[in-house]
C-alpha cells in the first residue's frame, strides 16, 4: 500500500496548467529570463510535474505579463518584482499613460529631447514601423543637420547606454541602430552633390561590422555637400584604396567601434595608407579608433575618439 501510494504521488498532476514554452509564447519573455526571474526574483512559484517541469497557473501568467510590460517601459525587474498585483498594474498603467502623452507631443517636436524619449519608447517596445515614422518625421521638422547633431547622435549615446547598463536587449538595441542606418543612407542617396564637389569613401575596415558610425558620416558629410561614396561594413585596405583612387576622392574616412585583434587592426589601417595616394587624406574615428592612437601615431592617419569629431576634422579638411 505504501508503495502504491508513493507511486501516485509521484504522477500527481501540478497545480498549474501551463508549461514553459507557451508562458513564453503567452508574456513574450523568453524561457531563460522566465527562469531568472524566478530563481533570482522569486518573480512568480511554479509548480513542477513528476519530471521536473514548470507547470504556471492563469494568475503566473498574467503577473508575469505586467511585470514584462513594466520592465519595457525601462524599469528594472528588481524594482517592480517585489510590487502587489494592484500596485504592479496602477505604475504599468501610470507608464501607459505616460507614454500616450509623450507620443502625442514628439509628433510634432521641435524639442530634441522629446524627440529622443518617444524614440526609446518605440525602442523598448521594439515598433520598428512607428520609430521609423517617428524619426523621419522628426529630421523633416528639424531639418536633417539638426536632427543628426541634436537627435541622432545622442540617441545613438543613449540607446548604447541603456543597453551597456541592461535596460536595453541586444534585439531593441539593433532595432535603433539598424532604423537610424536606413535613415543615414536614405539622407545620402537624396542628396545631389555638385560636378565638382570633394569625394570621399565612407566605409568601415575588415573585420568591422558595426556600421552605424560610418554611416552616420557618409550622411552628414552628404548633407555638407560632399559626393559619398559609401561603401558599407568590413572592407580589407586593398579593397577600401582601390574604390578610392578609381572614385578620385580627396577623403576616406574610417569607423571602428570594437577593435578584436589590436595588431591585425593597426596593421590593416597602415596598409591602407600604404597604398592611398598622399592626396588623399585618411580619417579613422570611434571609440575603437581612439584605443589605437599611440600605435598609429606617426602614421599619416588622423584620429579622432567619436564619429561626430571624425566628421569635423572631414570638414575642416574639405
Amino acid at each position: 500500500m505504501k508503495q502504491l501510494r508513493s507511486k501516485k504521488a509521484r504522477h500527481r498532476t501540478p497545480t498549474g496548467q501551463h508549461p514553459i514554452a507557451v508562458v513564453a509564447k503567452r508574456t513574450g519573455l523568453s524561457q531563460d529570463v522566465l527562469r531568472v526571474w524566478e530563481r533570482r526574483y522569486d518573480a512568480v512559484k511554479p509548480t513542477r510535474g513528476s519530471n521536473g517541469q514548470r507547470f504556471y497557473t492563469d494568475a503566473d501568467v498574467d503577473r508575469l505579463r505586467v511585470l514584462h510590460a513594466a520592465t519595457s517601459a525601462g524599469r528594472s525587474i528588481g524594482q517592480v518584482v517585489k510590487l502587489s498585483d494592484k500596485a504592479l498594474n496602477t505604475m504599468v498603467e501610470g507608464d501607459a499613460a505616460a507614454r500616450a502623452t509623450l507620443v502625442a507631443t514628439a509628433a510634432e517636436s521641435s524639442d530634441a529631447a522629446t524627440v529622443i524619449e518617444a524614440a526609446l519608447v518605440f525602442t523598448r517596445s521594439l515598433e520598428a514601423a512607428r520609430l521609423n515614422d517617428h524619426l523621419s518625421r522628426a529630421a523633416a521638422v528639424l531639418g536633417v543637420p539638426d536632427f543628426f547633431a541634436r537627435v541622432a547622435v545622442p540617441l545613438l549615446h543613449r540607446v548604447g547606454d541603456e543597453w551597456h547598463a541592461g535596460r536595453l536587449a541586444t534585439a531593441q538595441e539593433h532595432l535603433a541602430s539598424s532604423v537610424l542606418h536606413d535613415i543615414f543612407v536614405g539622407s545620402m542617396r537624396a542628396c545631389s552633390a555638385q560636378a565638382d564637389a570633394p569625394g570621399v569613401l565612407i566605409a568601415t575596415p575588415a573585420g568591422e561590422r558595426h556600421v552605424i558610425g560610418a554611416a552616420l558620416v557618409g550622411a552628414a558629410a552628404a548633407v555638407d555637400g560632399w559626393t559619398v561614396v559609401y561603401l558599407g561594413a568590413d572592407l580589407p585596405a586593398k579593397e577600401i584604396s582601390a574604390a578610392a583612387i578609381a572614385s578620385d576622392v580627396r577623403a576616406v574616412a574610417l569607423s571602428i567601434v570594437y577593435v578584436d585583434d589590436r595588431r591585425r587592426v593597426v596593421r590593416e589601417l597602415r596598409t591602407l595608407r600604404s597604398l592611398l595616394p598622399a592626396g588623399i587624406a585618411l580619417f579613422v574615428g570611434g571609440s575603437g579608433a581612439l584605443s589605437l592612437s599611440h600605435e598609429l601615431s606617426g602614421s599619416g592617419i588622423r584620429v579622432t575618439d567619436d564619429v561626430a569629431e571624425l566628421y569635423e576634422e572631414l570638414r575642416r579638411g574639405k
